[in-house]
């Protein structure tokens, strides 16, 4: 069997695997702090603040603000250094924000803790970017398997994270929750190492069909294709709604009087849920195409509040999680995939930073307003507000697939 030449400028298939492999470890290593602080982030927030228990959750929430502050410097910072150094350099404030997180529980300061958060946030916008990054180059057919495998590695992230809250809890006490802010800090500095080892494209590559030279168009232009706004919208809605419920999950789940490991435990098997499916949705979206797998992704966010509707046992709230992690999987990794048919290799620094920033700062509103309404209004209430969302992104996915030529229904 003959192996084809990689193309001038660009990636072959087999370098193009290796970078998806190299994202995946960092995705793994990096992007454990996601869940130490999604899992750990409210419940830390509760013990710090001695009143306006609604506050519990700004620590999520300064966690998501600096993902969306981050996004657009990312972006920048990675086109004048590149991907590589970009990337290693995002690790490194995963892991000084990890580090300041720690001292800040030590210190009993709230404040302190939510703007090491923050930089926590900043340091994971560049690993947000790892999905983007995978499809650099790489052949157009293998772009939606790329970004799965890097989102993959996202399932040992879920075990390495809420394993490293169990194992550290009660290290430094009264501050329980001290030691794996340290293994965050730890896990980052890794990070820089494994990143190194990424081969970066110096040049964009253009698509069969399209002009090398072809000029890059105004954001604005990109941003008005339905096709675009579609992607944005399903893309925004799946991750709003995932991180509005379940930043408010762990509380719940306290409030109902399990113990605090459920929490723990239920983050790990929601974030599992989140990226164990991406070793095959890259294979789902090029059989069954990107609007049906995001479908798909909707109808088990539905399916989640249903069953967080349907009770409070332990099994409902697992139960609910596994399918919420599910849903974000399916509608996450199609939107992005189909935000990627949207724009030209000249143009996906703009497109990716505006898309991250509308994303994050989406998110981390949804946080905020899940600590409010979860106090105020209950875990009930948190279900019933998710719903329509779900059904407004589920018609506009019907619209665009009416507008594209597909099917989301067999036949």
């Amino acid at each position: 069997m003959t192996v084809a030449a990689e193309p001038v400028g660009g990636l072959g298939i087999r370098t193009a695997r290796r970078n998806a492999l190299v994202l995946a470890a960092a995705q793994a290593i990096v992007g454990s702090a996601a869940p130490v602080a999604i899992s750990t982030g409210g419940l830390a927030g509760t013990w710090l603040l001695l009143e306006d228990k609604s506050l519990a959750t700004l620590p999520v929430t300064g966690f998501n603000v600096g993902v969306a502050l981050g996004a657009l410097p990312a972006a920048a910072l990675m086109r004048a250094i590149g991907r590589r150094l970009g990337f290693s350099s995002g690790a490194l404030v995963v892991s000084i924000g990890g580090m300041l997180a720690a001292f800040a529980l030590l210190a009993q300061s709230f404040w302190f803790f939510v703007a090491s958060m923050l930089l926590v946030g900043c340091g994971n916008a560049f690993t947000q970017q790892y999905r983007f990054a995978a499809t650099d180059g790489a052949p157009r057919d293998y772009q939606a398997r790329a970004i799965s495998v890097v989102l993959a590695g996202g399932m040992f992230a879920a075990v390495i994270g809420p394993q490293m809250v169990n194992f550290t809890t009660g290290l430094f006490r009264p501050a329980e929750f001290a030691g794996a802010f340290f293994g965050v800090s730890i896990l980052g500095f890794v990070g820089v190492f494994v990143l190194s080892r990424l081969k970066v494209v110096d040049a964009a590559v253009a698509e069969p069909g399209e002009a090398p030279s072809a000029p890059a168009r105004p954001l604005s232009q990109i941003l008005v294709q339905p096709r675009f706004l579609t992607a944005l919208l399903c893309g925004v809605g799946s991750y709003a709604m995932m991180s509005f419920v379940m930043t408010g999950a762990p509380l719940a789940i306290v409030a109902c009087g399990h113990p605090q490991e459920i929490g723990f435990f239920g983050i790990q098997w929601h974030v599992m849920a989140m990226f164990g499916p991406s070793f095959f949705t890259g294979r789902l979206i090029a059989r069954y195409g990107k609007e049906r797998v995001i479908a798909a992704g909707l109808l088990a966010l539905l399916a989640s509040f249903g069953v967080f509707l349907s009770g409070i046992s332990v099994w409902q709230f697992w139960l609910g999680l596994v399918l919420l992690g599910l849903g974000w999987n399916f509608g996450f990794i199609g939107a992005t995939a189909m935000v990627a048919d949207t724009y030209r290799p000249s143009e996906k620094g703009k497109t990716q930073g505006f898309h991250d920033l509308a994303l994050f700062t989406t998110v981390a509103f949804s946080s905020f307003m899940s600590g409010r309404v979860f106090v105020t209004s209950g875990w009930e209430t948190m279900n019933l507000v998710a719903l329509p969302i779900a059904l407004v992104c589920m018609a506009a996915i019907a619209l665009e697939a009416r507008r594209a030529g597909a099917r989301l229904l067999p036949g």
